[in-house]
């Protein structure tokens, strides 16, 4: 007998958008009813799960690969479904959040895949939530232009065959939606919204343009946390009657726990898998959050110190590359997040080297393809990877098995020869407020010192200055980090912002805020989880 059809679902304190009900139907929110009534329950248990994991790990101070699972490790029969044929070459991919100009952009951008994003690029108001659903139905019936009012510039899609591949991107199990409920008054997870309506809307009509409904999945710290998101998809494939198989994900694998799961993750996901990405940011936020309290050794230098040459994210790149070869899957390089300048050529031609030699090691190393926050430095990644591919869609056959990682080297944060300075505690302050002020405005891409931000600088930014004050570190100046010392820096930090863009212009923003709750998230005792967790709290719409 079948289940009884799920109540419908509230949409509560938010205001009416336009077009909302060409997103938010009876049907579609049927189906997200029915996501939120089978799996929550599942996602529930699983962040139990992570604070399980993480005491042990406070308890310990250590990882290692999961002793349960050797068997799924050690059997080399296995391999990911192949890749389709728009997946198969993704030597460059353009991340953004999906309002209607950057919709455009990054179709047009010249990228093979542009990352869609719901999750760290977009702050989850009811209107992103929402209007970015409707912009990507409009991208795909081709009914979207825009006329940017301050330039009068307008924008328009290149015809079919130029666009970038969409995949998108969800937010994290740890968010909820506040704005939909259910009779209880239960919030609906975040990643049920954004996927169900999503793929309600666009599974059959992404089929019809000989594409699929493809995903990049966040903030992953299991092959658990995997598994329940195949359920989700098979469940999804029969409730709208396409065949199995025809979602693909990507993982990123940007939590320290998940760089010992990757192989369980691939194996999970493996009738549905495309790749596995290295998120740097987050990657090293998870190693701050988890090791916080491990001791000096697990102290970070400043985050801008921390390149992928560093000998603990050098073995976690090469083992992902490894890992996802061995199983035929893509593996996905890290964040180009440079902004060109239009005034400064030197700082251009500085940067753009930077980014060239990123790409070039990445490209060298194994990667199939790597990230560019702007379309300026498509051309870029491009030739890097060009070299190394020419014809090919990607180098799969690169096995790297001249790879060996042990447990201990993805935590080595020791055998980097850097500290942490105090630029670096003044960067993470001025970073952290202006993102965050950003973010409560309802941006999540931010451009801040010619760099493309997202919530994962934030959270990085925030940590590490919680990390060193409870680790007592002296600075090269013989300041020693201290709560005092961090609040005399964000008291300047605001006060030259005043003075940067003027009064009117400050009283106009959300500065206090950001000042006052990237201490909080700063200095508590009781370090929160994640930011946009009391962020959103002050998120107003």
């Amino acid at each position: 007998m079948s289940a009884p059809a799920p109540s419908p679902l509230a949409i509560v304190d938010a205001e009416p958008l336009p077009r909302q009900e060409e997103v938010l139907t009876d049907a579609a929110l049927a189906f997200v009813a029915e996501l939120h009534r089978r799996f929550t329950p599942r996602r529930d248990e699983l962040l139990a799960r992570r604070a399980e994991r993480r005491a042990e790990i406070a308890r310990t101070s250590t990882l290692d690969f999961l002793p349960g699972t050797a068997a799924v490790r050690a059997d080399d029969s296995w391999r990911v479904a192949p890749a389709p044929a728009a997946l198969n070459d993704r030597r460059v991919e353009i991340t953004g959040p999906t309002d209607r100009k950057m919709t455009i952009n990054a179709l047009n951008s010249g990228a093979r895949v542009w990352l869609a994003d719901f999750e760290d690029a977009s702050a989850p108001t009811w209107e992103n939530v929402v209007l970015g659903q409707v912009n990507l139905i409009d991208a795909y019936t081709r009914n979207i232009d825009f006329t940017d009012e301050r330039t009068g510039k307008s924008y328009a899609l290149r015809p079919d065959e130029e666009l970038a591949t969409v995949v998108m991107r969800p937010r994290g199990w740890h968010l909820d939606e506040r704005h939909l409920v259910d009779p209880d008054g239960t919030p609906v997870p975040g990643a049920f919204v954004d996927f169900g309506l999503y793929f309600f809307h666009n599974a059959q009509r992404l089929l019809d343009l000989g594409k699929g409904p493809y995903f990049y999945l966040p903030k992953t710290e299991s092959h658990l946390e995997a598994r329940l998101w195949n359920e989700v998809f098979v469940f999804a494939q029969d409730y709208v009657g396409i065949p199995q198989g025809t979602v693909r994900a990507t993982v990123l694998i940007e939590t320290i726990t998940a760089a010992y799961e990757m192989e369980e993750i691939l194996y999970e996901l493996r009738d549905h898998a495309a790749g596995l990405n290295a998120g740097r940011w987050d990657y090293l936020f998870s190693i701050v959050k988890n090791f916080r309290d491990g001791g000096a050794k697990f102290v970070l230098p400043d985050r801008n110190a921390v390149t992928m040459t560093a000998p603990f994210m050098r073995a976690y790149t090469e083992l992902l590359v490894r890992t996802c070869h061995k199983r035929g899957a893509h593996a996905i390089g890290g964040m180009a997040a440079f902004i060109p300048s239009r005034r400064d050529a030197e700082v251009n031609k500085v940067a753009f080297e930077k980014v060239r030699a990123d790409k070039d090691r990445e490209a060298n190393d194994g990667f199939d393809g790597s990230w560019v926050a702007h379309p300026d430095l498509v051309p870029i990644a491009t030739e890097s990877f060009d070299k190394v591919l020419g014809d090919r869609p990607n180098q799969k056959d690169r096995l790297r098995e001249d790879v060996h990682v042990e447990a201990a080297d993805l935590i080595a944060i020791d055998s980097l020869d850097a500290k942490p300075t105090y630029n670096g505690l003044v960067n993470a302050v001025q970073v952290g407020i202006r993102y965050i002020e950003a973010w409560l405005r309802g941006l999540g891409a931010v451009a801040i010192f010619n760099l493309m931000e997202d919530a994962a600088t934030a959270e990085i930014s925030r940590s590490q200055i919680w990390q060193w004050i409870n680790a007592g570190v002296e600075f090269e100046n013989g300041d020693r980090a201290t709560p005092e010392l961090a609040r005399k820096v964000a008291a300047e930090e605001l006060d030259a912002i005043r003075k940067e863009i003027g009064e009117e212009a400050f009283a106009a923003g959300h500065w206090q805020e950001a000042h006052d709750l990237l201490l909080q998230v700063s200095l508590d005792d009781d370090y929160a989880d994640f930011l946009t967790l009391p962020a959103y709290q002050q998120l107003k719409g």
